[in-house]
């Protein structure tokens, strides 16, 4: 690295910790002059930011395009629910049950698909999404079918002899921003390990990867788990927020949503995905006030995105970090 690389990289770092702080800062504010809506909307997707965050991992730094998130994502949702309705136990317990139990049948699931290639992967990964719906729709004895579990207790927390419950939309909007502050830096500790840049070299050249020794396989399959297991995580938050889980969970339209989150946010970034996140889904949930002309406007707007900013909105991002350093 030049001197003048090393220079601005270091004004980089600089700017972004008092940036960081400042955002930080702001979102802890955010419901002192919110209302309950735009809230909702924030809710909404820092719930996504965690299933997008795992896609991140697959896609943006492994290379792997896949569909199944939205069938991990169900997963979750429905073991963090039947936790709750039939044992009662406290979230944080339904939590780590839904990102472990997506994570552990990400595995059967992945072994025969990881040894699939290209598009014939990503089919593999949609069929996933239909199953997982099929199985929700079905298993009546366990899933009610198309009624759904409803009743979902908001979460509580089992502290000793006290208990409290995370009720109110600002309550669970402190509970989601502390979990999606801790999955963002999760994935930034993963993608900086010595196992991120063996991802990034499996994403730029497999076999090159394979070459020097790296076991490709064996990582794709952990980070599969690994994304399966964020997905299931979001799944939960979801179920406990709204209450309500059916089979609609596992509808393609949250994979086709991940993907657009990573995608327009800038994939191989985690800067990209969070404000992919924040923007995508606020946007769609913005949009309700308009329900006639919603999906229209949301469709020209992805359109303009892929004509004027085709690699996401990452690039755009950079030249805002690079203009600040000019000014610095």
């Amino acid at each position: 690295m030049t001197p003048a690389e090393l220079t601005a990289a270091t004004t980089g770092r600089d700017l972004r910790v008092p940036f960081g702080v400042a955002l930080v800062a702001l979102a802890c504010a955010a419901p002192l002059f919110l209302g309950n809506y735009p809230l909702h909307a924030m809710i909404i997707a820092l719930i996504f930011l965690l299933p997008a965050h795992g896609l991140n991992l697959l896609l943006g730094y492994t290379g792997l395009l896949s569909l199944a998130q939205a069938a991990f994502f169900g997963i979750g949702a429905y073991t963090s629910a039947l936790l709750a309705v039939h044992f009662g136990t406290p979230f944080y317990v339904n939590f780590l049950a839904a990102g472990l139990m997506a994570g552990a049948i990400a595995l059967p699931l992945g072994i025969p698909a990881l040894r699939l290639r290209a598009t014939s992967f990503v089919m593999c990964t949609l069929g996933f999404v239909i199953i997982g719906q099929a199985i929700a729709k079905n298993w009546i004895t366990l899933t009610r079918g198309d009624m759904g579990l409803a009743a979902i207790p908001k979460p509580w927390f089992a502290l000793g002899p006290a208990s409290f419950t995370v009720s109110g939309t600002v309550g669970f909007y402190y509970l989601v921003l502390a979990i999606a502050a801790i999955a963002t830096l999760v994935a930034y500790l993963i993608v900086r390990s010595p196992a991120g840049r063996n991802m990034i070299a499996i994403r730029e050249n497999e076999t090159l990867a394979e070459s020097v020794g790296i076991p490709t396989w064996h990582y794709k399959l952990v980070v599969f788990m690994i994304s399966a297991a964020f997905a299931g995580l979001g799944g939960s938050l979801y179920a406990h927020y709204l209450t309500v889980v059916s089979p609609l969970t596992f509808q393609m339209y949250y994979s086709t949503t991940m993907l657009i989150i990573v995608l327009g946010g800038g994939a191989g970034t985690i800067s990209g995905v969070i404000f992919g996140s924040l923007l995508f889904v606020g946007l769609t949930e913005a949009l309700r006030v308009a329900p006639e002309l919603r999906m229209i406007a949301y469709g020209f707007f992805l359109l303009g995105l892929v004509f004027w900013f085709p690699s996401g909105f990452a690039p755009l991002i950079g030249r805002f970090w690079s203009f600040l350093e000019r000014r610095k």
